[in-house]
């Protein structure tokens, strides 16, 4: 049956509200507290033909854009008409999800009056899948863990235990890992619940009309925000740290009536490190670029992010090829926003920011192994906290201190990080005069130090950036200062990516970079800088060095 305009923007509301408490679901039931307390995770429901109509605010670009891609890749292996009510679909391979092992996509396909009528899908990190641990040292996938191919979880009702018990006898953390499945499936389920409710409601047989309408109308909508600005093609470049050399991020944006082309030709080859991106989380984040600047008010779905292609040289660092080493894909990827971002700035410049520090910075805690001295009776514990470096300043603002842009996670609570493992962390505050220079400045970065409560040794896998190449300043902005990693009691610093092993009595300091500024700092607002001197976010001596300040001010 066919129903009316008013009818169908309700029916979407309702879609919306849906994917929300889907994502909500998820959240209230995770073990990884990645997922719990930083919203590492994505939602949304989809067509039969495994479109994304809708998707939850909560979550990552990441995660949201690479999964719109995933569920296809699911129907194609188990068509629509040959799944069954009770049926559960996973995978953490990261050319058929989101881009590394550590993701699971659980795809539930949902029935009204036996006919399978729409998909949920959801996609969490979780802690801990085997092989060396979630960082960038591998050498090839094969070492990152176990890659579990489009599989059946539940197959009309019945999980699947043989899959179940190979999880679990590979895995660090079995309990979190089938707690994690299960929280992905329930998210689903109340969707799909919420869902039929919906269609009964308005007495819809199918999706048909909602989603030829939500897709369609997405699509114009772009369209029509990418013809109202200049045609042509505009280049950036962008060198990042890289694992152990500098990579080169090069990109093309042609802008035409038919939609936004992104190329990342140039770019630099893929690396013996996993710090490789397939080429669906490139897509993710370079749309995602593209969407904050231009049509960012228009619904994220099959329809809008169809006029935004990406594409990348085969073999190249933004398009790896299998079994290239992925675990660490986000040190990468998540620059790919401020590479389009340079790239729109001189059609746009009153809407593009300034380089952030980008990378969010995730360090993986571990018990150290026993050839590090460590008590053979210690507990084991594995935790992979968020820390946040500054995002770039505004065209007519301050950037944001200690926020995660692209990616939108939340920094893990410390109560939560002290009682998940036995670290304390003893000092997290803003890092003073982080923040680069301009009429708008950068927002700041932090200050972490972590030790043993017992002072016992333990394990950091790094996957930072910014620390040899900092977020650059935009039309006469300073630059953001550089991230950096190192022991308290002296020593050498340590890279920026890779595993260490933080000594025994040792505390592990963390600086996370700082956003870039925009603007001449000789035209900031001189409360501004008092202000920030007032608040410690500056030192008297930078006040005095880049914005001119006197003592007597």
């Amino acid at each position: 049956m066919a129903i009316g305009t008013l009818e169908l923007q309700l029916t979407w509301n309702r879609l919306l509200a849906i994917v929300e408490e889907q994502a909500q679901t998820l959240m209230r039931t995770a073990f990884s507290t990645v997922v719990r307390e930083a919203g590492d995770l994505s939602a949304g429901v989809f067509d039969v033909q495994g479109r994304m109509l809708a998707q939850a605010v909560t979550g990552t670009p990441g995660h949201v854009n690479a999964m719109a891609a995933s569920v296809g890749k699911f129907l194609h292996l188990h068509p629509v008409d040959s799944l069954q009510p009770g049926d559960v679909l996973l995978t953490n391979d990261p050319w058929d999800g989101t881009g590394h092992l550590n993701d699971f996509t659980v795809v539930t396909p949902v029935f009204r009056r036996e006919r399978c009528v729409a998909l949920f899908a959801s996609t969490s990190h979780i802690a801990d899948v085997g092989g060396r641990g979630f960082g960038p040292d591998a050498n090839d996938l094969f070492e990152e863990g176990l890659r579990i191919p489009i599989s059946f979880l539940f197959r009309q009702g019945r999980r699947d235990e043989t899959l179940v018990r190979l999880i679990a006898a590979n895995v660090r953390d079995p309990v979190v890992a089938e707690g994690d499945l299960y929280s992905l499936t329930a998210s689903n389920d109340s969707g799909a619940a919420q869902l039929v409710e919906l269609m009964d409601d308005f007495s819809l047989d199918s999706l048909d009309q909602v989603a030829g309408w939500v897709l369609d109308t997405s699509r114009q909508a772009m369209l029509d925000e990418i013809r109202s600005l200049p045609a042509g093609e505009y280049r950036n470049a962008m060198r990042i740290d890289g694992y152990d050399r500098p990579v080169d991020l090069v990109c093309a944006v042609r802008v035409s009536d038919s939609g936004i082309d992104i190329d990342f030709d140039g770019t630099s080859g893929a690396s013996n490190a996993g710090i490789n991106v397939p080429l669906a989380y490139t897509q993710a984040y370079a749309s995602f670029g593209a969407r904050c600047v231009v049509g960012n008010d228009i619904p994220n779905n099959a329809g809008s992010l169809e006029v935004v292609r990406v594409t990348a040289p085969a073999g190249s660092l933004l398009n790896a090829q299998p079994p290239r080493a992925v675990s660490a894909r986000h040190a990468v990827g998540q620059m790919l926003p401020d590479v389009i971002l340079g790239a729109l700035a001189s059609i746009l410049p009153d809407k593009v920011p300034a380089e952030g520090a980008s990378c969010i910075w995730n360090p993986v805690f571990l018990s150290a192994p026993a050839e590090a001295g460590v008590n053979a009776d210690a507990a084991s514990f594995v935790i992979n906290p968020i820390f946040n470096g500054g995002t770039g300043a505004r065209p007519t603002k301050d950037g944001l201190s200690t926020t995660a842009f692209p990616s939108g996670v939340r920094t893990t609570p410390t109560e939560i990080n002290e009682a998940t493992a036995p670290l304390i962390i003893w000092r997290k505050e803003y890092r003073r005069d982080s923040a680069g220079t301009g009429q708008h400045r950068g927002g700041l970065g932090q200050v972490i130090e972590v030790a043993h409560a017992a002072g016992a040794p333990f394990v950091v896998s790094k996957m930072f950036d910014r620390v040899d190449h900092p977020a650059r300043g935009s039309r006469g902005g300073g630059d953001g200062a550089p991230g950096g990693v190192y022991l308290k009691e002296g020593g050498e610093a340590f890279k920026g990516k890779g595993r260490d092993v933080v000594p025994a009595g040792g505390t592990l300091v963390m600086e996370t970079p700082g956003g870039a500024g925009i603007g001449s700092p000789a035209r900031r607002d001189g409360e501004l800088i008092r202000a920030d001197l007032e608040a410690d976010l500056i030192s008297r001596d930078a006040a005095r060095a880049d914005y001119g300040m006197d003592d007597s001010t």
